[in-house]
């Protein structure tokens, strides 16, 4: 996957590579560590994976629903749902469940193949990182994953939280922004736009 040759085949190519490379590494925990918390504020591991499973789901009928149960709030919306499968879902069954998902090349209302991506790096290493686990993300697909992000506006806001501050890549050709100068990794400023991470953390 590289550059103005990607393709929409090529980028959903890379999304069933990350799902396959989760499921492996899922496989291999314990029961216990599918309930450690995440780098997402109150989402367990167990919860991330559900959000990912039902990411492939989603139809306009479950919205609708899902919506009005969330009193419109479309961030509890994507955590409720998620923590409800999560515990109605055993381990077994959920890790089974991101298995099949590996091949789907569904999209939510509103959302593209490159947000499927970058919502499988970004949750990968939400899971990985509380577990000490070492996930390398591909140089290019997070570099896409990231000009996607600062460009997308909501939920992040990077723009917006990171006026100030001038982004540039070290493994790739990409720089957002304008004033205090931040470098990094295109993964590692990827944490930063999507708020997992802070600028002051990276070199300057």
């Amino acid at each position: 996957m590289t550059g103005q040759h990607t393709t929409e085949d090529t980028i959903w190519q890379a999304v069933a590579e990350e799902r396959a490379t989760l499921v492996a590494l899922l496989e291999n925990l314990p029961e216990s560590a599918w309930d450690t918390a995440s780098l997402c504020e109150g989402w367990r591991v167990r919860d991330v994976v559900a959000h990912l499973v039902l990411a492939t789901r989603i139809t306009i009928a479950s919205l609708v629903v899902n919506l009005v149960r969330a009193h419109g709030n479309t961030d509890r919306l994507i955590h409720d749902t998620a923590v409800r499968h999560a515990d109605r879902t055993p381990t077994a069954e959920l890790l089974s469940e991101l298995r099949g998902t590996v091949d789907s090349r569904a999209t939510p209302i509103g959302t593209t193949p490159i947000d499927r991506l970058m919502d499988l790096l970004v949750h990968g290493q939400d899971i990985a990182v509380p577990l000490g686990i070492d996930r390398v993300m591909p140089p290019e697909a997070a570099r896409m994953s990231l000009e996607r992000v600062w460009t997308m506006g909501s939920p992040f806001h990077a723009r917006t939280r990171l006026a100030g501050y001038e982004l540039t890549t070290t493994d790739a050709t990409w720089t957002a922004g304008a004033g205090t100068p931040i470098s990094g990794t295109a993964a590692q400023l990827l944490m930063v736009v999507t708020g997992r991470t802070f600028p002051d953390r990276l070199s300057r």
